[in-house]
């Protein structure tokens, strides 16, 4: 008998087993993905009882959570680490708890749906699918499939009320959309800046260990769920001081034609070697370049300061040692 023979419930146990095939349709998986994750350790080998191979509940939630932590962006090395780390009893409910805030949402908005007529008529009631393209590439707005009449969601409404403003004050789509790809560069800067600096000051401790035990990733889960909403905080803080000070500024200039341009920040275009841009692109993504060089050429202009203050503190102190 092959191992395609055995069947559900077929045990002389209470325990439910499957045939491959059973276990990939209840799992999702294919029977191909099945085999693969045995292949690598990532799944127990099924019982062998005389030339069938049984499988059960235990390999059914396994495959579960495999592809849970896939859909959580984790690579099939790392989650055999976690998988080898619970086997051997140090626990996994923790890095779960981790995981599952980590992944979920960091805004109190909720996502909603718009039908197409009703977003063509927040955009001036005109239709034009090359904004819909790039709004959906974005991620601004979702299809939804199988429905009778064309509707989207929009995971962030307010983000598109903004755009709709925009639009009805007069700035073209192309602008918004373009305007929005590079925000989200300068953003996501941010966001990295952020976790880099709670990861070194505050999470280093609980994640020393791969995976980290359960007590340290209870904790770390907590960490993050009180730290949640610093950087949005931090960011609003900082957007608003930002926004008062230029605003000011520019206003002053707009209303004396004689005054000098604001503070010296009016943007500039530089010449970038094509191989520099090409090399940045392969790098970060086309949408996030401007972004990249921005904050390389502040990280530059950091460093050379530092050192030039402490050149002149060695110089000082040579100074001092010589009188």
């Amino acid at each position: 008998m092959s191992e395609q023979s055995a069947h559900p419930g077929s045990g002389s146990g209470s325990h439910p087993e499957y045939r491959i095939e059973d276990l990939a349709h209840r799992s999702g998986a294919t029977v191909r993905t099945i085999r693969a994750y045995q292949d690598r350790g990532l799944l127990p080998r099924p019982e062998r009882r005389g030339r069938s191979n049984v499988y059960g509940d235990t390999h059914l939630a396994r495959l579960r959570q495999i592809a849970d932590l896939l859909d959580r962006g984790y690579t099939l090395a790392s989650i055999k680490e976690l998988l080898e780390a619970w086997d051997a009893g140090r626990g996994l409910g923790g890095v779960l708890g981790l995981v599952a805030e980590v992944d979920g949402p960091w805004t109190d908005e909720e996502a909603d749906r718009i039908s197409r007529a009703e977003l063509d008529a927040r955009f001036g009631g005109r239709p034009d699918e090359d904004a819909v393209r790039e709004a959906i590439e974005l991620g601004v707005l979702e299809r939804i499939p199988d429905r009778e009449t064309e509707e989207y969601l929009v995971p962030s409404p307010q983000e598109l009320a903004v755009a709709a403003e925009l639009h009805a004050a007069g700035v073209p789509l192309a602008a918004i959309t373009g305007h929005l790809r590079e925000l989200r560069g300068q953003v996501e800067h941010i966001a990295a800046r952020f976790l880099e600096f709670t990861s070194e000051h505050v999470f280093a401790r609980y994640l020393e260990h791969r995976p980290p035990t359960d007590a340290d990733a209870e904790e770390a889960t907590d960490l993050v769920r009180r730290l949640r909403p610093l950087a949005q905080q931090t960011v609003d803080a900082e957007l608003a001081r930002a926004m008062r000070l230029f605003a000011t500024a520019h206003l002053q200039f707009h209303l004396s034609p004689d005054a000098p341009p604001p503070s010296g920040r009016e943007p500039r275009t530089v010449a970038l070697p094509p191989e520099t841009i090409r090399a940045v692109q392969r790098l970060v993504g086309q949408e996030n370049v401007s972004a990249f060089i921005a904050a390389a050429a502040e990280r530059e202009v950091q460093t050379r300061t530092l050192d030039a203050l402490a050149s002149n503190n060695r110089k000082d102190n040579q100074v001092g040692q010589s009188l």
